[in-house]
């Protein structure tokens, strides 16, 4: 241990009128709070802000954008790239970016490393695919026009690992019989935190609720949550707003 770590570790014990006074004083400095001084603080605030804004708009648009339009196997037009940095990738994979979409910076596409073909990954016009998102292709995922995924979305392709115990505990890779297509037709919702397991096709304009787990398939036009994922009522065609449905997907 040295001297700083023994040093604190016997202020803490305050067995002294010394070690007491120490202690006091250094959490006196660590929880102070300056009282904000508006006619300062708040024109500062926005200074700064906007400053920290137009250099991270710079960056975004003339690095992170073009590095990751660079993975691509098209040139996607008028793509919003939102956040800082951009998407983690990993293994082989195709990917394939219709024009108008909404992509947050901070999500991971990763194509399975053991696949004979190089796995796939297409999406449609106008998608929004929120933070923290991850798409795991083990074949083919394809995310229709005008799809939404909400924050912490999972669309698992594939396993990862083997069933067989003995073959996970020595590092072999799941087999290609657990790798399958996930497909989201157009207008499909998935609600924050839904996970879409391999071999799933969710219908048009269906939509998801939050922290549902979806293993089969869903059909268009309904609302549908749970884990697993299940059918809770026909969505009508003229409707727009429902407070069942913004309790659902939020």
């Amino acid at each position: 241990m040295n001297l700083i770590m023994r040093l604190k570790n016997r202020i803490k014990v305050r067995d002294t009128a010394l070690t007491k006074f120490l202690y006091t004083l250094a959490k006196g400095i660590l929880t102070f709070n300056m009282p904000p001084i508006w006619y300062i603080h708040k024109p500062l605030h926005m200074v700064i802000s906007s400053a920290i804004n137009v250099v991270l708009f710079i960056i975004r648009t003339l690095y992170w954008k073009p590095v990751f339009i660079m993975q691509l196997r098209n040139k996607p037009r008028r793509m919003c790239f939102e956040g800082i940095g951009i998407p983690f990738r990993v293994g082989p994979l195709d990917i394939t970016i219709g024009d108008d979409c909404r992509i947050a910076a901070r999500i991971a596409l990763i194509g399975r490393a053991a696949s004979k073909e190089t796995p796939q990954l297409i999406i449609g016009d106008n998608v929004g695919i929120g933070w923290r998102s991850g798409i795991y292709v083990g074949t083919k995922i394809i995310i229709g026009n005008n799809v939404r995924i909400a924050g912490e979305g999972k669309l698992s392709g594939y396993a990862g690992h083997p069933l067989d115990a003995k073959e996970r505990a020595d590092g072999k890779p799941d087999m290609d019989s657990q790798a399958k297509d996930i497909i989201l037709e157009e207008d499909v919702w998935l609600g924050t935190g839904v996970v879409v397991n391999g071999g799933v096709t969710i219908g048009k304009g269906t939509i998801v609720g939050a922290g549902s787990v979806v293993t089969k398939d869903l059909p268009p036009s309904v609302l549908a949550g749970g884990v697993p994922a299940r059918v809770i009522r026909k969505l009508e065609p003229e409707e727009k707003e429902c407070e069942t449905i913004l309790e659902v997907v939020s």
